[in-house]
């Protein structure tokens, strides 16, 4: 599950085919701005630090206060005292490979938290970057490989990934190797813009993709366009979701869609489901 931008619903999908699935773990792969437990309230079972970027550290006994690192750090990140600045630190390394005397190393820096837990609706991975930490791709591939050994473990036969928005390397850590993607959009025309950049690297990566119309109704030109374009690119719209209320009021409840209402969305929702299932058993 991904989008060109944010907000276009994608988790509120997600926890709704969690339902749905009967034998699936769970993947949220949005690690910088996670939600999915949010409506999953998953207990958790492990927890596993992360290391992101590496980071400067400074032997102030060894240092003979030359400096070269100061200089040479185009980040800021050591102060003409030889401090280390470490929200600035880019852990690139320049300062430990000018020290003449070796009193900088590169260590390890705490960057985030990855976890497996169980929900309601079975086994879930998951993780948290800490604020304004690097390396979200990295801690995306942590996620995608513990749900990898859930379903090994546990005998799954589907992972259902809530992915990142945007088109960068946390959305590529998402999708690398699976089997469908299925690209949520809305009419809007910035919605429109980052649909054909999406489906654009998931065709760049060789990945079979789907698009669902979220909100189709608030504009019937735009969705016009989108089901034109999709048509022109070969993309199957599987799925075409009217704004409906009962989506936020789920959410308020901590409920799926389909836990929630029995009404016309859940409706869509599930044929939606069927046909990606289909298309996967295809």
């Amino acid at each position: 599950m991904i989008s060109g931008k944010g907000g276009t619903g994608k988790t509120s999908i997600t926890a709704a085919f969690a339902s749905l699935a009967k034998n699936a773990v769970l993947a949220d792969c949005d690690v910088d701005a996670a939600d999915l437990h949010l409506i999953l309230k998953p207990s958790i079972k492990k927890t596993i630090g992360f290391h992101g970027l590496k980071i400067a550290s400074i032997d102030k006994d060894q240092c003979i206060d030359c400096k070269k690192c100061h200089t040479s750090c185009r980040f800021d990140a050591i102060d003409e005292e030889i401090n280390l600045i470490k929200e600035s630190c880019e852990g690139c390394g320049v300062c430990a490979y000018v020290c003449p005397v070796d009193a900088i190393t590169m260590a390890d820096r705490d960057s985030g938290f990855a976890y497996v837990s169980e929900t309601r609706f079975g086994p879930m991975a998951h993780a948290v970057l800490k604020t304004a930490e690097e390396a979200s791709g990295k801690l995306v591939t942590v996620v995608r490989n513990n749900a990898k050994m859930l379903a090994e473990e546990k005998e799954k036969d589907i992972i259902i990934i809530d992915g990142p928005p945007g088109i960068g390397c946390p959305v590529i850590s998402s999708i690398t190797g699976v089997d469908l993607v299925l690209i949520v959009t809305e009419p809007t025309l910035s919605a429109i813009h980052d649909l054909e950049r999406i489906l654009g690297v998931a065709h760049h990566f060789g990945i079979p993709a789907v698009v669902c119309i979220n909100k189709f109704d608030i504009n019937h030109e735009n969705t016009e366009k989108i089901e034109r374009y999709c048509k022109k690119n070969d993309t199957e719209v599987v799925g075409k979701l009217p704004y409906n209320n009962v989506v936020t009021e789920a959410m308020i409840h901590e409920k799926s869609v389909i836990e929630f209402s029995d009404g016309d969305m859940t409706s869509s929702i599930i044929d939606m489901w069927h046909k990606i299932r289909e298309r996967l058993s295809a």
